[in-house]
């Protein structure tokens, strides 16, 4: 069973939180380069989530129900907003070197809990389920990098990111990439589908072209090779790309 709206909204506070406490931003340097700028966004969005879950919790036990509710509301609003990565190297998607090698027991059942959620639900439900099952997997990767489920966990991020609560294709590119290269030979679609989002979404054809490549060479499907293959004459037969 999902949990009350309230609480799933608190819980999606704590859970980000849980992994990563939010830590005052850095002070502002004369020059701020554009990494400074994004870590001090990031900072106050942690900080912003984790005062709203503090006060939601005050007033549930003081019994103030009217203004836990507007703390609910809001929180609902902050959980929906788009929050794009400005920088996919900073707090977000980790590097190609880590490697899936541990049976993680912790990792499993948070990976599990987090497919309760993705793809569930409609409307204002729908994203806040997709908002949750994506805190869960990221929970995966912030707290248990070595988990033998860092390549499922990528998998299922890119497919989020990729999908209509998310649309952040770049993103979705990047994770659905660390899929193959965190456990090679499995999920052998992953680098069609992070073609398939160079090539139409983010308008990188040559990036779209090297992976259709790649993807022809190490995957066995018969039809996904023949439709990388079909969309790799398109491509060159028009001149390359970007």
């Amino acid at each position: 069973m999902f949990r009350t709206a309230a609480a799933c909204l608190i819980s999606l506070g704590t859970l980000a939180l849980a992994a990563d406490p939010p830590k005052p931003a850095p002070p502002a340097p004369a020059s701020p380069t554009d990494a400074d700028q994004v870590q001090r966004v990031i900072a106050a969005r942690k900080e912003y989530q984790q005062s709203l879950a503090t006060l939601y919790q005050h007033y549930e036990k003081t019994g103030d129900r009217e203004r836990a509710k507007w703390v609910e509301d809001e929180l609902r609003s902050f959980h929906l907003m788009t929050k794009p990565s400005y920088r996919l190297d900073i707090a977000d998607v980790p590097p190609p070197s880590l490697e899936a090698k541990a049976n993680i027991k912790e990792a499993n059942e948070l990976f599990i809990e987090a497919m309760k959620y993705k793809d569930k639900g409609s409307g204002t439900d729908y994203q806040l389920n997709q908002k949750r099952a994506e805190l869960l997997l990221r929970e995966v990767l912030d707290k248990h990098p070595t988990s033998d489920k860092i390549a499922d966990v990528a998998y299922q991020l890119g497919e989020l990111y990729e999908g209509r609560a998310f649309k952040q294709y770049d993103r979705a590119a990047a994770y659905f990439e660390r899929a193959y290269q965190w456990r090679k030979g499995t999920r052998t679609d992953a680098r069609l589908r992070a073609a398939q989002i160079y090539d139409r979404n983010l308008n990188e054809r040559t990036k779209a072209i090297e992976l259709y490549r790649d993807h022809i060479a190490h995957d066995t499907d018969v039809e996904r090779i023949k439709l990388a293959e079909k969309r790799l004459a398109d491509i060159t037969a028009r001149g390359g790309g970007k």
